[in-house]
Parts: C-alpha cells; structure tokens; sequence
C-alpha cells in the first residue's frame, strides 16, 4: 500500500481548481441560456409583427423600434435611459460593457443614442449604483 504525502497546501489547490472548472462551466451554460432568451425574445417579437401586419395594423414608430432587424430590444424612449441601463445590467450578473449595452439596447450606430447610454452610465458610477469589475464592465454596485 502506497501512502502518498499530499499536504494542506496541495488539497487546496485541488479544490480550488475544481471549483474554479465548476463555476467556469456554469458561466458558459448561463451564457448560452442567456442567448437562448435573447433568440425566443427575437421569436417573439416576429410573431408579434406578423399579427400585427395580419390584422392589417401599419406600422408605426414605436412598432418598428420593438421590431429591429437585429432582433435586439426595443428603445426605451419612455423610460429614463439610467434606468434603462440600470435594467440592462441587473440582468446581467457577470457585467455588461458600454458596446454590449449599446447593442442590447438597439442603439448602435445611434450617435445620440450612444452619447445618452454614456451620460447615463457617467452618472451612475457618480451616484453609485453601477461600478466597473475587473474586466472593465459594468456591474450593479
């Protein structure tokens, strides 16, 4: 019978390492679960459409913003863009970049737009609700 001489040290690092592997692979199932709801809300917003056009309603402005081409969410011109940003990152655990928020907004490409989820993310770092990880992206505080 061989004993082996694993110390204190050694059985720590294993166990990091499994937690580490564990929390690394549910990162990427929630992501994909994450895209999955992305791509059903995209579903969705194209039956809606098509009922829409079916029952002969023309489109108007608000229909089109909640039907783009990219399939990202609609705009949120009711609602306040900080709060808008604020419901962006909550329901993003792992963070959101100023890119990626701009492209789940439907904002890309939209200098106004662009400009205004900057002001908004600006001031709420100032008033503390959003801070940066360490990867650069925004999390609720």
């Amino acid at each position: 019978m061989t004993l082996t001489t694993e110390t204190f040290a050694d059985v720590m690092e294993s166990e990091r390492n499994r937690i580490h592997e564990e929390r690394e692979a549910l990162m990427r199932q929630q992501s994909d679960i994450e895209q999955r709801i992305r791509q059903l809300n995209r579903d969705m917003q194209a039956v809606d459409a098509y009922a829409a056009a079916k029952a002969g309603k023309l489109p108007t402005a608000s229909r089109v913003a909640k039907v783009r081409s990219n399939g990202a969410a609609p705009r949120t011109q009711h609602r306040g863009q900080r709060q808008a940003v604020v419901d962006f990152v909550a329901q993003n655990p792992q963070g959101m970049s100023r890119g990626e928020l701009l492209v789940e907004m439907g904002l890309k490409g939209d200098k106004s737009g662009e400009m205004s989820v900057s002001n908004a993310l600006t001031a709420l770092i100032k008033a503390n609700t959003l801070v940066r990880n360490q990867e650069g992206k925004y999390i609720l505080a």
